[in-house]
């Protein structure tokens, strides 16, 4: 009894490994086109979803369950702060969370 017990709560925690592997977070510059979807995507606005969901499906992941603005405090040094950036204005330094999923 114990054992099938044991069994059936490896197989629910298996599946949802398995499940939160096939989605990924991706921090993107949130730069302005001029368009005013950095600020739907900035902002988590529904005018966003299609941007979020084309820079999912442009990357091989079915859609995107979530985007947000993301604080730079939230973020490694990974990314570049100043200096070498091509973008030049207010919202250079504002970046975006995608999370694409399978």
């Amino acid at each position: 009894m114990r054992l099938s017990s044991a069994l059936i709560a490896c197989a629910f925690v298996l599946a949802a490994s398995a499940a939160s592997a096939d989605s990924r977070v991706f921090i993107v510059a949130n730069q302005a086109d001029g368009y005013g979807v950095d600020e739907c995507l900035a902002r988590g606005d529904k005018c966003g979803a299609y941007a979020a969901r084309s820079y999912c499906q442009s990357r091989e992941f079915a859609q995107a369950t979530a985007y947000r603005r993301v604080e730079p405090d939230e973020i490694t040094s990974a990314v570049p702060i100043g200096g070498g950036d091509k973008c030049s204005g207010p919202a250079c330094r504002e970046y975006v969370a995608i999370t694409c999923e399978r």
